[in-house]
């Protein structure tokens, strides 16, 4: 794995990027109020490109976010940052993904505050917010909050995003042991969420991407009631479509506390462009 930090500095065009790898994927979604919420204020969103000079520079986009804030605020937080973040990350001029990606994020952070300030019954909404870009043969991680994202490679689960949360953060600086975030008293508050603050840090990673690899975008209405143990035996079982209604299936009869989203994503080929 590879973390990305380069800043978004310059939208100068680069010269053309060709297309060397295309990513056949199958994707499924499946999302679900739960069992004591009114609305469900998590949102999915996935845009699958045709064109190559899109696919070479932009790639797959598959996103999940899980807003907050009351009298349905976050409802229209996930929905604004889940629409800007596509429509900022697709027509960014930058042919370099992660100057996109920085931006798409910025941007949404941006265009929530302006909405919440526009509007004071908004005041205080928020949203987490996961991506993953599948762009030749590389997957990019995009991270704000406390969804996630994890990967099935060969029957093995990994988690590939970090929660920002209080307990995640006290533990990335040495303050607690892993042992204690679970229990820990703030174990679901947030550190960072788009459109809380003017400024705004996602995490950014680059995987490579093998044939047979599974991603699962997920609220935390799916983590809080579905371990890891079952989530890696339902997504290594089930095709996608059965693996998404399983997942939300499951976290309702172990609580249903939230809003429960699942989007999973098989990649079933990389293949020459040629080809």
């Amino acid at each position: 794995m590879e973390e990305i930090t380069a800043e978004y500095a310059s939208e100068q065009l680069a010269p053309t990027v060709d297309l060397h790898t295309r990513v056949k994927v199958t994707v499924a979604c499946k999302t679900d109020v739960g069992r004591t919420r009114e609305i469900n204020q998590d949102k999915f969103e996935y845009y699958l490109p045709e064109d190559d000079a899109k696919l070479a520079t932009r790639g797959l986009l598959f996103i999940v976010c899980d807003g907050m804030g009351g009298h349905a605020a976050g409802q229209v937080a996930s929905e604004l940052a889940t629409k800007t973040f596509i429509d900022v990350y697709l027509q960014h001029p930058a042919q370099d993904p992660t100057q996109a990606m920085l931006a798409a994020v910025q941007a949404a952070n941006r265009f929530v505050m302006d909405n919440a300030r526009a509007y004071p019954a908004r005041k205080g909404m928020g949203t987490t917010l996961s991506a993953v870009l599948l762009i030749q043969d590389q997957a990019y991680i995009v991270q704000v909050g406390d969804s996630r994202i994890y990967r099935v490679r060969n029957g093995e689960l990994l988690q590939l995003t970090m929660d920002h949360t209080v307990p995640n953060e006290l533990h990335r600086m040495g303050m607690i042991p892993e042992e204690d975030i679970a229990k820990h008293p703030q174990h679901h508050m947030l550190t960072r969420a788009v459109g809380i603050e003017g400024e705004i840090k996602p995490d950014i990673d680059v995987h490579d991407l093998k044939a047979g690899d599974i991603f699962m975008l997920c609220s935390d209405g799916i983590t809080n009631h579905v371990p890891d143990e079952e989530v890696a035996a339902i997504l290594t079982t089930n095709p996608p479509s059965g693996a998404a209604w399983k997942l939300v299936g499951n976290a309702l009869i172990g609580g249903g506390s939230d809003n429960a989203t699942a989007m999973v994503v098989r990649v079933d080929g990389l293949y020459p462009a040629s080809e």
